[in-house]
Parts: C-alpha cells; structure tokens; sequence
C-alpha cells in the first residue's frame, strides 16, 4: 500500500535576511514552492539569476522566485511566511494586508509584542478571514553571507505555535510540520508565544555589558561572555519574564529549559550552559554595530513591551527596566519610544482581562 502524497505549498516569504533565505532553502529542499519578496527592495534581486546556496546543516543550491511586490507575493502564495525583525513587522503586515485572501494562512516567524495581533486585528477589521500563525521562537538558526547564501546553524528541536483564532490551532501546527517537518508544539496562546521568546532577555544584558565591544567592532563569541554576572542579569529579567506570564495566566519554564529544548544543553545552571555552548559551538560571534538587533529589536519589542505588560497586571519589573534604561542611555535612543505597535493595539489603555479575551 503506497503512502498518502505529503501536500505542497507555494509560501511566500517577506524577507530576505537569514531567517528568510534559511527558510527558503528548507521548503524548497522541502519540495515546496518558494518566492521571496524583499520588502527594503533589493535584498532578493541577485536571486532572481543565480541559486540560493546554503550551507551548515543544510548544505544545498536550490532556486526561488522573487515578487517584485507585496501584492504579486500575496497573489501567487497559499502560505505566507513574515521572516523578518519585528521592527519591521508592522510596516510589512500594512503593505500586505490588502491583498490577503480569506482562508489564506500567515506565518510571524518570529512573533514578539503581539505583531500577530495586530495583523490578525487588522485583517478582521478589512473583512478577510485569515489565520496568523506564530512561533515563539524561529526554527531555524542562520546567517546571511550574501544575498545568494546563507549558513544554516541549527534547526531547532522543539518550537512552540500558536493560532489566531485559537480554533485553527490544530490545522496550524499541521501546516508547520507539512513545511518545515516534525517538532512543533501547541502554545496556550499569542500572548504566550511572544513570552515564549527568551532573546530578549539574554540579548538585553549581552548588549549592555559589552557594549564598548559593540562599538569597538570586536570580535567577541557571545556564550563566552556570558559570564557569572551577565547570566545572573539575565536570569533576573527572566524572572520578571516569567511573573508577567503567570499574571495572564501563562505558565512558562525557565530560560535554562529554553536552552535545553533548543539546543539539547545538559547543564542546569546559566552560566554553565554558557560554557557548554560555547565548547560545542564556538560562538556564535556578538554583534559588532550599535545598531544590531540586540537593541533595535529585543528592547522595544521585547523588554519595553515587557514593561507594558507588567504595569497592565501590576507587576513590578526592576531588571527589565534597568537594561532598557541603560541601552537608551548608551545608545542615546529612548527605545519605549521605538515600539510602533503598543499604541495600536491599545495596550496602554487595556486589562489582564480585556487582551486575554482579544486573544
């Protein structure tokens, strides 16, 4: 008796750093259809005559289309994939939106300060049916070397998912697996999917403490220097991290189990799971410009939207607070400011109750 034909989809994939390029290497190896729009305008352009060549653990030369715009993506995709970093999230979702299809999926790969929300929201208002599916995590590590290559670093082991409606979430991780293979797991909900992420929380403290490595272009391997201290910090922001969850009633596991799921670490302490990262890996290498994502990204999308949701439960968040106070001082950017969906989404305004109903 022959097996059943694994279904293939055309994913469109907004994007072209190296969560997209990863990912388009992975579907296509996948047999699945690919084409990349480059919403900045040029990132995909040399792929349109020469292959995608990946390298790591997922050595290929595949090729992919490329959309000259949103609307041609949309048009020629059954699945949406939004790979790129939040602080792009809702510009990319804006230029979309119009040209979504109901009962068209949308993948937010990786989801942080409710971006998912705010596309689902959106899409409801303008009267399409579409389900926004979010990882909490991305399921591939990766590097961009140049706009035709990418090193692909790790395909995690475990990734969490959630669904918008929260009816859909059965045919979503289904989707996930039909894409991209085995390993995903059933979130409580967005909300908890954007906790889920623990870059944040590791990124902040790493940016902070070795920040005069950052602005001196040094070569600094990160799991090195997360030392006793910078762990110690991060675990308090993981704390806080962790209460802000439990008041909506997310219960969430350590960034340690975070770290063992991800990467299959043995240790139980932080600073010790540092260590073994850095024997196994190497690395990777710190960031090496002030404005790396470390801080563009994790600190008004993650620990700034950490610090709304602890004033809308009334929990306190000291840790938090102080890294992102010390990155804007360094950096001279207030980065509360930097985070264009807060206002959006009304969350200064809302209650525990109200978002988790939204939800």
């Amino acid at each position: 008796m022959t097996e059943p034909a694994v279904k293939l989809y055309r994913v469109g994939i907004a994007g072209a750093g190296a969560i997209a390029l990863a990912s388009a290497a992975w579907l296509r190896q996948m047999d699945h259809g690919v084409t990349l729009w480059s919403p900045g305008g040029q990132g995909a352009e040399a792929l349109r005559m020469q292959p995608l060549e990946a390298s790591g653990v997922l050595p290929c030369s595949v090729t992919v289309d490329v959309a000259d715009d949103a609307a041609r993506l949309c048009l020629g995709s059954d699945v949406l994939l939004i790979a790129l970093p939040v602080n792009g999230h809702k510009r990319v979702m804006d230029a979309l939106l119009p040209f979504l299809r109901n009962g068209q999926t949308v993948i937010v790969s990786s989801m942080a300060s409710l971006s998912s929300l705010y596309l689902y929201e959106s899409a409801h208002r303008a009267g399409r049916r579409i389900t926004v599916a979010s990882f909490g995590t991305t399921v591939l590590t990766a590097r961009r070397e140049s706009g035709t290559q990418v090193k692909v670093m790790t395909r995690r082991k475990a990734v969490g998912v959630s669904a918008l409606p929260g009816a859909k979430l059965e045919e979503a991780i289904a989707l996930c697996t039909a894409l991209f293979g085995n390993g995903f797991f059933p979130q409580q909900n967005t909300l908890a999917s954007a906790l889920a992420n623990v870059n944040p929380q590791s990124h902040g403290p790493l940016a902070v403490f070795n920040w005069s490595r950052i602005e001196r272009a040094e070569n600094w391997p990160q799991y090195h220097c997360m030392t006793p201290g910078v762990a110690r910090a991060i675990e308090a922001l993981d704390m806080e991290r962790r209460a802000v969850a439990q008041a909506f009633g997310i219960e969430l596991g350590p960034i340690e189990e975070h770290f063992a799921r991800s990467f299959g670490t043995e240790s139980a302490l932080l600073e010790d799971i540092a260590a073994e990262l850095h024997a196994k890996r190497g690395g990777p290498p710190g960031p090496v410009r002030t404005d790396t994502r470390f801080v563009t990204e994790d600190m008004p999308y993650g620990l700034a939207f950490i610090e709304a949701l602890g004033q809308i439960a009334g929990v306190p968040t000291p840790a938090t607070r102080t890294i992102v106070d010390a990155a804007s001082l360094v950096s001279g950017t207030d980065f509360r400011q930097q985070n264009d969906l807060l206002a959006p989404l009304n969350l200064p305004g809302e209650t525990v109750a109200g978002l988790l109903a939204r939800l």
